[in-house]
């Protein structure tokens, strides 16, 4: 009965607000404690768990190093270099990220872009400054950072699929055993690159009609 001592440390400090991570490491001491677990065996779970998810926690390395860089004026310098390229749209900017993405996507770089790491300090703030060039409109063009958002899911959602070893193709191929269907991850990824090409070319014209919406009239 003591190893359920855990449940309520976690029980208790969430009732009195103490911070998460805290209560929980707390929680798992005394689980462990209470199991007979030694410290040093503990020490080495925790250890072991962190390194098999360490994939987890590199988004904290990631938020604090873009954090400074727009402390320091990332985004008005991606606005700044958009607004003194004549000619560059923001329906241009965005079908070559989409291509980008897509691309990047394909080969199994999922993590090489994304909203924290390029979209909202680099393509969000560039579309906008596109946007702005092109209507003539000094005010922050939200739905030109909402289709910066969209063209990174959708490149990354139809592109994904395409690499072979990408947890939906696995995902995919288990629930068509489940139903008595047998079939190989590479003909998914195959038969997913129509898919991509269509999803590309639809959300392409998508862009090119908001790039013309954008136009000054």
């Amino acid at each position: 009965m003591l190893v359920l001592s855990g449940i309520l440390i976690i029980v208790a400090g969430f009732v009195l607000r103490f911070n998460p991570l805290l209560v929980v490491l707390v929680s798992a001491l005394a689980t462990g404690l209470a199991a007979g677990i030694g410290p040093l065996d503990l020490l080495a779970a925790f250890g072991k768990a962190f390194n098999d998810s360490r994939y987890v926690t590199v988004i904290y390395m990631v938020l604090p190093v873009i954090g400074l860089l727009e402390r320091h004026g990332l985004q008005e310098r991606a606005r700044t270099l958009i607004a003194g390229l004549r000619g560059f749209t923001v329906g241009r900017l965005l079908l070559g990220y989409l291509l980008f993405r897509q691309v990047t996507a394909a080969l199994g770089l999922v993590s090489v872009a994304g909203h924290a790491q390029t979209v909202r300090p680099l393509v969000a703030p560039m579309a906008e400054a596109a946007a702005q060039q092109q209507s003539g409109d000094e005010e922050r063009d939200e739905e030109a950072a909402a289709m910066a958002a969209a063209t990174d899911n959708v490149g990354l959602f139809f592109g994904e699929d395409i690499f072979i070893a990408i947890g939906s193709i696995l995902l995919m191929k288990g629930v068509l055993e489940g139903y008595g269907i047998v079939i190989e991850p590479f003909h998914l990824s195959v038969w997913a690159i129509p898919t991509a090409i269509a999803a590309f070319v639809i959300h392409g014209v998508r862009l090119m009609l908001f790039d013309r919406r954008k136009r000054r009239p």
